[in-house]
């Protein structure tokens, strides 16, 4: 398997869900470049409590009614000018949460175990940050802030509308699952992929994950 795929694998239910970060392609091929690897979140914006994530969740809009169930078919995040279609991805052989192809660097994955975005719940995306050829769509997810949007087109023609209110990097050991992907009780996001200190050996330690709230919706 590319060594740049996330993915996750069900522990006895959705809610306590591991992931798992390979290390990046592209850095393990041609060493540290690109001004030594993606950005990662600032020390002062990772928010590494429960009661952090929410005392900046409540200075959000008021989430909207929760909408039905419609597949994402592209994700937008306009401050890292980060636009690309969603794929649906299941588990694969062995039961991990499958990531999108990894030659294709630029589609993002969406987790049909987990609500749509926008249903009530916690829906999770998640893609490559490099592939061998080089940075991919979440290269730059590490630098996304804190009040930022995050647009998730769907099927039904209607577009979810989140709002960041949590950023930080999760190592692979002792996932916090339930903190990550516990619902809300209100429509959320996580946007993930590979982040964390880097070594040539084991590649990524962890995994950058967005954390964001539904505040609108179009169409």
């Amino acid at each position: 398997m590319p060594r740049s795929q996330e993915r996750t694998k069900p522990r006895g239910g959705w809610g306590v869900v591991a992931v798992v970060a390979l290390g990046g392609a592209f850095l393990l091929s041609n060493g540290l470049d690109l001004n030594g690897g993606p950005p990662q979140p600032a020390q002062a914006a990772s928010l590494v409590s429960d009661p952090a994530h929410d005392e900046a969740a409540r200075r959000l809009p008021p989430a909207p009614r929760p909408l039905k169930a419609s597949p994402p078919t592209r994700i937008r995040i306009p401050a890292l000018r980060v636009d690309t279609p969603v794929t649906r991805v299941g588990l694969d052989a062995e039961g991990w949460v499958d990531a999108p192809p990894p030659q294709d660097g630029n589609l993002a994955g969406w987790y049909g175990g987990s609500p749509a975005p926008g249903a009530q719940g916690t829906a999770v995306i998640d893609g490559h940050v490099d592939n061998e050829w080089g940075p991919a769509v979440f290269y730059t997810l590490g630098a996304v802030e804190q009040g930022r949007h995050i647009e998730v087109d769907r099927q039904d023609g209607r577009t979810a509308v989140f709002t960041v209110y949590g950023i930080e990097v999760v190592g692979k050991d002792g996932f916090p699952a339930a903190r990550v992907y516990g619902p809300k009780g209100v429509p959320e996001l996580r946007v993930i992929t590979c982040g964390g200190d880097f070594s040539k050996r084991e590649g990524y330690d962890g995994n950058v994950v967005v954390f964001a709230r539904l505040t609108a919706v179009r169409g």
